[in-house]
């Protein structure tokens, strides 16, 4: 049986009372341990699809389940727990809080989730020296280069040990040569924890470099 399996999974979002639609009867299955990688054109729902994963938003028709976990039965409450204990994300655009330092941001999940703050930061500061920031971790964003900005947000998603890691674009924003690093760092965190990983990307090159590459077009929607 799959970690992670989505089924007949439809999403539109209405704006301005338009109804537009994202995704139709989509399926999906992970295997645990497996790096998926989601590729397509701009527009075609992938982030929807990822967000719909990881239970940051709810499908209008379809069912998610992750390991035992049936995410389609939760409530709000309920989801919002599950978010925080069993899925790490990475997005695109790295969202580190401005006002706090590295280490405080990578502690951020550990205090939403009520774990002590002394014991946050010591996982936090464990994690930024494992990920070559131990020297940056009292720096505030806006003092890290982008590179350095995107392995904080790793080691943020990190924190809770989560079953699910999910990356939206994690190389969007970074040059070449420093997605390779970034990427090649996420390879390296997923093997060595086992994780379970989806990752959306628009960058072929790194796609091929997942277990898998699963390409979302028009028909599927």
């Amino acid at each position: 049986m799959a970690f992670l399996e989505a089924k007949a999974l439809s999403k539109t979002y209405r704006n301005a009372e338009v109804p537009v639609p994202v995704l139709s009867s989509i399926h999906i299955e992970v295997e645990k341990g497996e790096m998926l990688a989601i590729v397509g054109p701009s527009g075609i729902g992938k982030s929807t699809l990822l967000h719909l994963l990881g239970g940051l938003d709810r499908p209008d028709s379809g069912r998610i389940r992750v390991g035992d976990a049936d995410l389609s039965s939760m409530n709000n409450d309920e989801l919002a727990r599950f978010r925080n204990r069993n899925v790490g994300f990475v997005f695109q655009f790295h969202h580190l809080l401005p006002e706090f330092t590295a280490q405080e941001n990578v502690a951020m999940p550990g205090w939403i989730g009520r774990s002590e703050k002394s014991a946050a930061l010591k996982r936090a500061a464990s994690l930024l020296l494992e990920l070559g920031l131990e020297a940056r971790s009292r720096h505030f964003p806006n003092q890290l280069s982008g590179g350095e900005q995107q392995r904080v947000a790793i080691a943020r998603a990190l924190l809770t040990d989560p079953l699910l890691f999910l990356a939206d674009e994690p190389t969007g924003n970074l040059d070449l040569e420093t997605s390779a690093k970034v990427f090649d760092l996420m390879r390296e965190c997923h093997t060595k924890r086992g994780l379970t990983s989806v990752i959306v990307t628009h960058n072929p090159e790194l796609a091929a470099r997942c277990d898998r590459v699963l390409a979302m077009n028009r028909q599927q929607n």
